[in-house]
């Protein structure tokens, strides 16, 4: 689980950071295992309750408008939702240019250069390199 204070953060904008993953995840109108799998445990730390998550599935099939996603989101959930929109976005290997283009826009909206996302893209490889080393070791 990634550290963070999004459980600490109001639930209207817990709930902005879930409507904007799901806005994510349908980016490419692909919604592979992975990506799935990092959405379900980021929408686990946002400690929604059972209706508002039931609506957020409901984004998934149809999302809203990354301008809607965008009103909802504060300062700090802002960029957690950057930070594991990169995630997402890289999550199955590769990141489309049309993904690139919401993350630089969602960078935009919170003050943040689009040198951060290419840092986060970074971040995130990292830690695919990471965790490839763990599984390495299990299998020598």
């Amino acid at each position: 689980m990634l550290p963070d204070t999004l459980h600490t953060l109001p639930q209207a904008e817990r709930f902005a950071y879930a409507k904007l993953l799901a806005h994510v995840t349908r980016i490419d109108d692909e919604l592979s295992i992975d990506e799935m799998a990092v959405f379900e445990q980021r929408l686990g730390t946002a400690l929604l309750s059972p209706n508002q998550r039931k609506e957020i599935r409901i984004f998934l099939k149809d999302p809203p408008s990354l301008g809607e996603c965008l009103e909802g989101l504060g300062p700090m959930s802002g960029r957690l939702a950057l930070r594991d929109a990169t995630l997402m976005t890289a999550a199955d290997g590769h990141v489309d240019p049309e993904e690139r283009h919401v993350l630089d826009s969602i960078a935009m909206h919170v003050g943040l250069s689009n040198e951060v996302v290419d840092g986060l893209l970074e971040w995130v490889l990292r830690g695919y390199d990471w965790m490839q080393d763990g599984l390495d070791l299990l299998n020598e």
